[in-house]
């Protein structure tokens, strides 16, 4: 047990719903997530933010043309990028259960480069980075990304990170801790 620092806004009280948040959060809820929990929790203050972030969320990691390893991959590079324990911890079992090794996870964890041997994963790699380390990618490796990926998955990637990126920024904001408060899993953290 860990005493993170105190979340700054909760999730609204459900008893004190307007119709609009019982209905954004029944959709949420009932849809692939199973529950309401972490930023969406919180982005339920403003209804419609909530219904349009989970739509855009539910395409990114449900819907896209990434396989769930890729997209696993890019959102632990993101959450270890923001140091966000609460999405690192939450999508390292959806990573493993995707067949995301777990040296490569480990190596992601400890903010190293891993050894690849897919060059998929190594590309999706190699652009969350950049893209977070530089707010862009150079010329060379938007060649080799859509060169591996295709142009379709590098739109999605790009995507992706961009609404993990709303996801980090709104645990860290919010001080979102990890479910059960556990002990951070993520050096300096």
């Amino acid at each position: 047990m860990t005493d993170w620092p105190p979340q700054r806004l909760n999730a609204p009280d459900p008893s004190t719903y307007t119709a609009r948040q019982q209905e954004i959060h029944h959709a949420i809820a009932s849809g692939p997530r199973g529950g309401v929990r972490g930023p969406l929790a919180v982005w339920l203050h403003r209804p419609e933010l909530a219904a349009l972030a989970q739509d855009l969320g539910r395409y990114c990691r449900y819907d896209s043309t990434l396989d769930p390893c890729l997209s696993e991959l890019a959102i632990l590079v993101t959450g270890r990028i923001f140091g966000s324990e609460y999405e690192w911890q939450v999508h390292k079992e959806h990573a493993l259960k995707a067949g995301l090794s777990p040296d490569i996870i480990e190596a992601v964890r400890l903010n190293q480069r891993p050894a690849f041997a897919n060059e998929e994963q190594e590309v999706v790699h190699d652009v969350a980075r950049v893209a977070h380390e530089t707010r862009t990618v150079d010329d060379a490796l938007y060649a080799r990304a859509v060169a591996v990926l295709g142009a379709q998955r590098m739109v999605d990637l790009t995507g992706l990170l961009g609404y993990y990126t709303l996801i980090s920024l709104t645990i860290n904001i919010f001080r979102i801790p990890p479910l059960g408060n556990t002990p951070p899993d993520l050096p300096g953290t």
